[in-house]
């Protein structure tokens, strides 16, 4: 009997030519992102938000990053739906212009000065636009690489895409220091340079479109199609059967996304320089960062080796530990306001992070059955955002207001680390199951430790037998 679509050995180019696109995506999507947030602590507030006063304007622009957040779920419900339905490349294409173009556009908006009180709404619609793109193209990239990697190699493939957040962090904080240093500096860059890295999301649309049109469907879900057994409202069928899993999901990626969000989020960058606490110079603190994401990088990818060796959740469980046993000293180190020992608190900080961020690609997608995963893996991702990145800088500011001190925010920390630790131990481990539609059955159950719960078909054959 010749091997199912899904099972059928893929050439070395092939495997290269589906990491590459995959990892396209991602990076697009974070560069998008870290410029964003960049440019709203630099410029927005003058150019768009002025009127507003220079408190409330720099405010509007902080919450303007926030609110893509709010929209990635509505991103992940459409994604899904139709990535379940239409299929994972063609969302993966779609996503990646819609995040691109909206990123290109914001680079040619008018100001206030010049268009009043349409320049901010074009930006924040725009900004909800990027926020919509995101929460689907993080799926379909994951399925793309998971789907059509070697059942043994499924680590490694799913944290292809993971590598594009400090790839896209490395790249933004590059091109923004030559514009700001270099090429523009002083009034050059608020009059016209902080618009140029926003144009070259242009060129990265044109070579993530090529590279991901080249790309063959998802085998599992050409499987799928090929028999027509897509799911007519798949968001309905997930969350009727497997809501709790959706939530355990969200809350094994909310420890990570809190933690990574100090850094990618500006809080520590913010905490680190502000003029009346440790005063840091912004460039030295920025070179630090930049140098933690090369390292968080490292650790990603050597996570995704792990997962295939030693499995999902044990690659899991030390990144936690990790992460739970470094959350007081990064604070610690920073405090002391030398650069080489804040350095070494973001290195050591990056491990953890690396380590919970490269297996969730293949945690994710084997713990959902075929024909509704795509709206499983964006949505769980999508809630796991807004639990944990999405507000915890601004509870980091408010805890130290609050407290006066950093030990809250490390608490914290501690605390969400903690509580998807527990999501983790309660998911079971799927590493090498078949996620071809043939073997549903054993797919819909058995994804936490509470599930006692067989296939029928196997439930079947021990009755026979």
């Amino acid at each position: 009997m010749s091997a199912l679509p899904h099972q059928q050995p893929k050439s070395a180019r092939d495997n290269r030519r589906v990491a590459f696109a995959t990892i396209v995506g991602t990076t697009v999507e974070w560069y998008d992102f870290f410029i964003y947030a960049n440019a709203a602590g630099l410029v927005f507030a003058k150019l768009f938000f002025e009127p507003a006063g220079n408190d409330i304007a720099l405010l509007i622009s902080f919450a303007s990053v926030g609110l893509s957040f709010l929209f990635r779920p509505l991103g992940a419900f459409l994604a899904g739906h139709f990535g379940d339905r239409l299929g994972r490349r063609a969302m993966l294409v779609l996503t990646l212009i819609l995040m691109g173009a909206a990123t290109t556009l914001i680079g040619v908006l008018p100001t206030y000065e010049t268009a009043g009180l349409a320049a901010p709404i074009l930006l924040l619609l725009l900004r909800i636009l990027q926020g919509i793109s995101a929460g689907g193209e993080w799926g379909g990239a994951v399925l793309m690489a998971v789907e059509h990697a070697p059942r043994s190699r499924r680590g490694l493939f799913g944290s292809f895409p993971q590598l594009g957040v400090p790839l896209g962090m490395l790249l933004a904080s590059g091109v923004l220091s030559l514009m700001s240093g270099a090429i523009s500096p002083g009034a050059a860059f608020v009059e016209w340079g902080w618009r140029i890295p926003f144009l070259l999301s242009f060129v990265l649309i044109i070579v993530g479109f090529i590279v991901r049109r080249s790309v063959e469907e998802s085998p599992v879900f050409a499987e799928i199609a090929t028999r027509k057994q897509q799911t007519r409202v798949p968001i309905v069928e997930l969350f009727k059967k497997h809501w709790l899993l959706v939530i355990l999901a969200a809350l094994v990626f909310a420890g990570n996304n809190a933690a990574g969000y100090m850094t990618t989020g500006g809080y520590i960058l913010s905490y680190a320089t502000a003029p009346k606490g440790l005063a840091m110079d912004r460039t030295a603190v920025l070179l630090a960062v930049t140098a933690s994401a090369a390292l968080w990088f490292v650790f990603t990818l050597i996570s995704g080796y792990l997962a295939d060796s030693i499995g999902r959740k044990k690659t899991y469980l030390i990144g936690y530990a990790c992460l739970i046993v470094t959350v007081f000293p990064l604070f610690w180190l920073i405090n002391t306001g030398n650069i080489w020992a804040m350095l070494l608190g973001l290195s050591l900080f990056s491990v953890g992070l690396g380590l919970t961020y490269g297996p969730q690609a293949a945690l994710y997608s084997e713990l959902f059955p075929a024909s509704i995963r795509f709206s499983g893996v964006a949505i769980s991702y999508a809630l796991g955002a807004i639990i944990g990145g999405a507000f915890a800088p601004a509870i980091a500011t408010a805890l130290v207001q609050a407290t006066g001190t950093t030990m809250s925010v490390s608490a914290y920390l501690l605390i969400v680390a903690l509580i998807s630790t527990g999501a983790v131990l309660v998911i079971r481990e799927r590493k090498g199951i078949d996620l071809g539609i043939d073997n549903q059955a054993e797919q819909e159950v058995g994804a936490t430790i509470f599930d006692k719960r067989v296939p029928a078909v196997a439930a079947d054959i021990a009755a026979k037998v």
